[in-house]
């Protein structure tokens, strides 16, 4: 397949890397996770720039973007401003993965005329609700890797699979994803994408920046998966101890997230896709999330009045 061009621009100060996959269409601007990359949309965005020309960029502190702070919520959404900007793009349908749905929310409350669609990919999150972090801290394993997954770029992938992409097909996207989120010291050991004094610095953005949705004029869709994390098949009580610790954190957490974006996006569609995780909603069976996302932003008007 053909790798999709990449370019640098300068925003806020900021070198951020921006991957392009072409396409015909309206624009759609997709914007990873926490830790995540650009190139996590690698196989998705391939089924979608037959209708849309498909860009994605990494945010300050990820991939192959300068780690040049602040890394609070107001400063990543003006970056999404200007990486806009600087590729001379006026409208855009807007997808967030998780933490993205910060940067969403705020570029469509502060420029609906720019704003065509969004959805919401596992991000229909308020991350400030101290009862996502209450889950987390009681969570059965750490989500950072241990010092054997550190060892080698081998023993990394197989901690990735084994945690964040559980029953996933590894594919090309994938394999240029995991060397986004690494860098290999001069030993062989890895040093994961973001440090931890970015990581530290995102998750106080994230912990303060109280989501509002009343602001939000374009027509939203938001899609959740049933449970947040899901460890393989090894350790039959590590994975009972998951499911018991999402049905007693995630689950109310969830739901209460749900209640917030109806009660506060007029027309929101919500849908839950089975068989996914947090981790996998976005790279598992690609082709069919594909389908839904262009399904609903055919939908949406392709252009909102000045």
């Amino acid at each position: 397949m053909t790798e999709p061009s990449s370019l640098f621009v300068t925003v806020n100060d900021a070198r951020l890397h921006v991957v392009d996959w072409g396409g015909n269409g309206p624009v759609l601007t997709m914007i990873h996770g926490m830790g995540d990359s650009p190139r996590i949309f690698d196989d998705v965005a391939r089924y979608l720039k037959d209708d849309f020309r498909v860009i994605a960029y990494a945010r300050r502190g990820h991939g192959q973007s300068a780690a040049t702070g602040p890394f609070d919520t107001d400063t990543l959404v003006s970056d999404l401003v200007g990486v806009l900007d600087q590729m001379n793009i006026r409208q855009t349908y807007l997808l967030g993965w998780s933490m993205g749905g910060n940067e969403i929310t705020g570029f469509a409350t502060r420029y609906p005329e720019r704003t065509l669609g969004l959805v919401y990919l596992e991000a229909g999150y308020d991350w400030s609700d101290p009862a996502f972090w209450t889950a987390l801290g009681q969570c059965p394993v750490s989500l950072a890797p241990d010092e054997t997954a550190l060892q080698s770029l081998d023993n990394f992938r197989t901690w990735a699979r084994k945690f964040w992409l559980t029953e996933i097909e590894w594919t090309n996207g994938l394999e240029a994803h995991l060397h986004q989120v690494t860098r290999i010291q001069s030993d062989g050991t890895i040093q994961p994408v973001p440090v931890p004094e970015v990581s530290e610095s995102l998750i106080e953005g994230l912990s303060t920046s109280k989501r509002d949705y009343t602001g939000v004029q374009a027509p939203a869709l938001a899609l959740y998966s049933p449970l947040f994390f899901k460890t393989d098949e090894s350790d039959p009580d590590l994975q009972q101890a998951m499911f018991d610790w999402d049905a007693r954190y995630i689950v109310p957490f969830r739901q209460a997230s749900k209640e917030k974006i109806r009660r506060e996006l007029t027309g929101v569609e919500i849908r839950e896709i089975p068989n996914r995780t947090h981790g996998t909603i976005g790279v598992k069976e690609p082709e069919k999330l594909a389908d839904m996302i262009r399904e609903f932003l055919r939908e949406a008007p392709l252009d909102n009045p000045e």
